[in-house]
C-alpha cells in the first residue's frame, strides 16, 4: 500500500498528479497490480515496478527495476513496437521536487525511479473486456493464434536450461509456496493436493516434456498469453506486457504458452472458442506432441492466474478483494478439473459434399466430447493450406484440390488423428470423404487405436449447398458452385456411416447428431 511507510509513495503522488502531464485535474487513472502501479494520463500510460519481492520476482532494488523497465521494452517490442515507447527516469531537482524525463534527453538530477513509457490504447479493447461484453468472436481467436505462431516461429529454440519436465516442475512448487502464503485463498487441504496431484501427473510426462525440449519447442515466448493482455488495435488483435522480468517463466514449451489463452478461455465460460483456438493451432502448426501435457499445462495456468489473483486481492478495497477471491475459487476449481482424468479418447468423422455443413458441425460437437478443451477438430481445409504453406484464409488454386493433392491432406489428417488419440486426445475429423477408402481408413484407424468411431454423412438439396458455398465469406474452404457441380457427380460407393439431413437449422443438425453419438 502507499502511504507515508512507502518509499514509492511520492513517486506514486507525482506520476498520480495531473500537472505533472499536463492535465486537467482529475485526468491521470491509476491502476495498480501485484507488481506494478500503472498511470494513463492522455495519450501515454507510465508503468512504474512496485518494490516487491515474491517467489518469482524481487524489484526491491532500483538496478532490478530500471532492468526490468529496459527489458520490458524490448521484449514487447517484438509483438507491440506501436505501444512501447520508451524507458524514462524520475528524478529529484536540486529543489527537492521531482521531474519525468522527457523524450530523448534527461532532466537534471539524479534518477531516484524508471517507468515505461507507452502509447495508450482504449484499455475496454483488452480481450478480457471484449469477452465480459459478449462480443469476442471466433475470427478475433484465430487472429491471436495466428499471431502467437509468427510470434513463436521467429523465436529461436532454447535447448539448454530451460522448459522441459525441470520447468514445469520449478512453476509447481513456485505455486506450491505462493499459495501458502496466502492462506485466506487457499486452505492447506486444497492446495496440499492440487500440487500432489501436479506432480503426480508431471512425473508420467516428464520424458515427453523433455524430449520437447530437445527437438525445439522450447523458446523465449510471451509467457502471460491471458485475455487481459491482447489488444485490439484498429480491429488487430496485439500481445503485450510479456514476461520481462524472468527468463525461466517465459523459456517454456510454445504449447505452454497457448495453454493460457485456452485456460483462459475456459474459465471465462467460453469452451467453443477455448476448442476453436486448440483446433486452429494444431491444424496449422502439426504440433501434436504436447497433446498428453495439455491439461496439465492448463491446470499449472489456471494456478498461476489464481495465486496472482489473490496476491491482487491483498491490495484491493472489500468489495472487490471478495470478487477476486472467487475468481480464485473458481480458477482452483478449474485448477482440479483439468488434473482429474479425462475419458477415453473417441474418433468421430464428418463427411459430406462442400456446403454440407460439415465444419459447422463439427465445430459444435468438438467441445463437448470429453473433457476441456474437448476433442481436436482437424480440418481438411485447413491443413490443406498448411501444407501449401499459407494461412487457411488464402485461396488456393484449382491444382491444389488434384487427386494427388487429396491424397497428401488425407494423408496428414491420417497421421494428426492418429497421434492425438495416442496421446489420449479425441478427435473429431471434418472433410468430404467422398471416396470409399478414405472412409474405411478412418474406421481402421480407429480400430488401430482400440477407440471408439462414428461416422457421419450429411446430405442435403444440391440448390442448399450451392446456397451456403456463395453466402462463404473469409473462410478457410475454397469450394465454389463449380465445385459443388463436381462433386454431385462423384460416385461416393455405398455410405456406411450415419447420415442425417442437413437441410436443417445448425441447432437441429446438432441435435440429430448428438443423437447418433
Amino acid at each position: 500500500m502507499t502511504g507515508a511507510a512507502d518509499p514509492q509513495g511520492p513517486v506514486v503522488a507525482f506520476l498520480s498528479d495531473p500537472a505533472t502531464h499536463g492535465l486537467a485535474a482529475g485526468a491521470v487513472k491509476h491502476i495498480r497490480t501485484h507488481i506494478s502501479d500503472l498511470f494513463l494520463a492522455g495519450d501515454f500510460a507510465y508503468k512504474l515496478k512496485r518494490a516487491v519481492k515474491y517467489a518469482f520476482v524481487d524489484f526491491r532494488s532500483l538496478d532490478a527495476r530500471k532492468a526490468a523497465c529496459q527489458a520490458e521494452i524490448a521484449l514487447n517490442s517484438r509483438t507491440a513496437p506501436e505501444i512501447y515507447l520508451r524507458t524514462a527516469a524520475i528524478r529529484r531537482l536540486a529543489d527537492g521536487t521531482l521531474a519525468l524525463d522527457p523524450p530523448d534527453k534527461s532532466a537534471p538530477g539524479d534518477a531516484i525511479e524508471w517507468v515505461v513509457v507507452m502509447r495508450r490504447f482504449d484499455e475496454t479493447m483488452t480481450l478480457d473486456h471484449v469477452a465480459d461484453a459478449g462480443a469476442l468472436t471466433a475470427e478475433q481467436i484465430d487472429a491471436v493464434i495466428d499471431a502467437a505462431i509468427t510470434f513463436h516461429a521467429g523465436s529461436p529454440p532454447v535447448r539448454r536450461n530451460f522448459g522441459g519436465a525441470e520447468g514445469l516442475s520449478a512453476v509447481i512448487e513456485e505455486n506450491d509456496r505462493d499459495m501458502a502464503a496466502h492462506p485466506a485463498a487457499f486452505d492447506s487441504g486444497t492446495r496440499a493436493e492440487l500440487t500432489e496431484t501436479c506432480r503426480a501427473v508431471l512425473a508420467q510426462l516428464a520424458s515427453l516434456l523433455d524430449q520437447r525440449r530437445d527437438d525445439g519447442f522450447v523458446r523465449r515466448c510471451h509467457g502471460d498469453v491471458h485475455l487481459g493482455n491482447i489488444v485490439l488495435v484498429d480491429g488487430r488483435p496485439q500481445l503485450f506486457d510479456c514476461i520481462e522480468f524472468s527468463d525461466a517463466i517465459a523459456t517454456i514449451d510454445v504449447a505452454y504458452d497457448i495453454a493460457f489463452l485456452l485456460m483462459d478461455l475456459l474459465s471465462r465460460n467460453h469452451p467453443a472458442l477455448a476448442n476453436r483456438a486448440f483446433g486452429r493451432y494444431v491444424g496449422r502448426t502439426g504440433n501434436t506432441g504436447f497433446l498428453a501435457a495439455l491439461r496439465l499445462m492448463m491446470a499449472i495456468r489456471a494456478l498461476v492466474r489464481a495465486k496472482v489473483t489473490a496476491m491482487e486481492a491483498e491490495d484491493a478495497p472489500v468489495t472487490m478483494a471478495r470478487a477476486l477471491l472467487a475468481r480464485v475459487t473458481r480458477l482452483t476449481g478449474l485448477a482440479r478439473s483439468l488434473l482429474t482424468p479425462a475419458p477415453p479418447p473417441r474418433l468421430i468423422a464428418v463427411g459430406g459434399l462442400s456446403g454440407t455443413g460439415k465444419t459447422t458441425l463439427a465445430a459444435a460437437i468438438a467441445p463437448a466430447i470429453g473433457k476441456a478443451p474437448g476433442a481436436l477438430h482437424l480440418r481438411s481445409d485447413i491443413l490443406r493450406k498448411r501444407i501449401a504453406g499459407i494461412v487457411p484464409e488464402q485461396h488456393l488454386p484449382s491444382p491444389a484440390y488434384r487427386a494427388e493433392a487429396n491424397i497428401v491432406v488425407y494423408a496428414a489428417l491420417n497421421h494428426d488423428a492418429r497421434a492425438a488419440l495416442g496421446a489420449g486426445c479425441s478427435v473429431v475429423v471434418d472433410a468430404v470423404f467422398a471416396r470409399p477408402e478414405e472412409r474405411h481408413r478412418m474406421e481402421e484407424i480407429a480400430q488401430e487405436a482400440g477407440v471408439p468411431f462414428t461416422g457421419i454423412w450429411l446430405t442435403a438439396p444440391e440448390a442448399v449447398l450451392m446456397k451456403r458455398v456463395e453466402a462463404r465469406r473469409g473462410d478457410a474452404s475454397d469450394a465454389t458452385k463449380d465445385v459443388v457441380a463436381k462433386q454431385l457427380t462423384y460416385d461416393a460407393g455405398k455410405i456406411g456411416w450415419r447420415q442425417i439431413d442437413a437441410d436443417a437449422p445448425p441447432a437441429e443438425i446438432l441435435r440429430r447428431a448428438l443423437a447418433q453419438l
